[in-house]
């Protein structure tokens, strides 16, 4: 059991992104759509969460609890977890544009976060707060910032 939660906890997200790539190819009339989506959130995803960052820490649970953690981690903020994050924020991605896609990919977050507080590294209010931040984010870059992008020149000319 412990080396399923260690390989979900650190390689599983490597497959995620495998996956939304290939799905991201294979996704052609829709495709441009998406990668200036990614462009716009992805980035913005990763800067509010650093700013969440700064403005909560969260001792990880091996600190707190004295115990050594199923898989070695540096003794820094455990708020957000960026493992869940990035997972979420790639779920996010095909939300508008193949909703079976990022239930999926939803389900893969969640596997990842779990994984991470079975393993010592996360508490669940870290993995619920990347995940709240991931889709926040998504949903105010595709409500109010990519209808901005999709006016500009450069988008209209590709």
């Amino acid at each position: 059991m412990n080396t399923l939660i260690i390989f979900s906890a650190k390689y599983l997200y490597l497959f995620v992104v495998l996956y939304a790539l290939v799905l991201w190819l294979r996704l052609k009339e829709r495709r441009r759509d998406i990668f200036v989506f990614g462009i716009i959130s992805l980035p913005l995803t990763y800067l509010v969460a650093r700013l969440a960052g700064y403005l909560y820490f969260n001792p990880r649970p091996f600190v707190i609890g004295h115990f050594i953690p199923l898989i070695s981690h540096s003794v820094d903020n455990g708020f957000p977890s960026d493992h869940a994050l990035f997972v979420s924020a790639l779920a996010m991605l095909f939300f508008y544009y193949r909703r079976s896609a990022s239930v999926l990919l939803w389900g893969f977050a969640f596997i990842v976060g779990a994984a991470r507080v079975m393993a010592g590294v996360h508490h669940w209010l870290d993995i619920m707060g990347s995940m709240i931040i991931a889709f926040c984010v998504a949903w105010i870059t595709y409500t109010y910032l990519l209808p901005l992008a999709k006016r500009t020149r450069l988008y209209q000319r590709t």
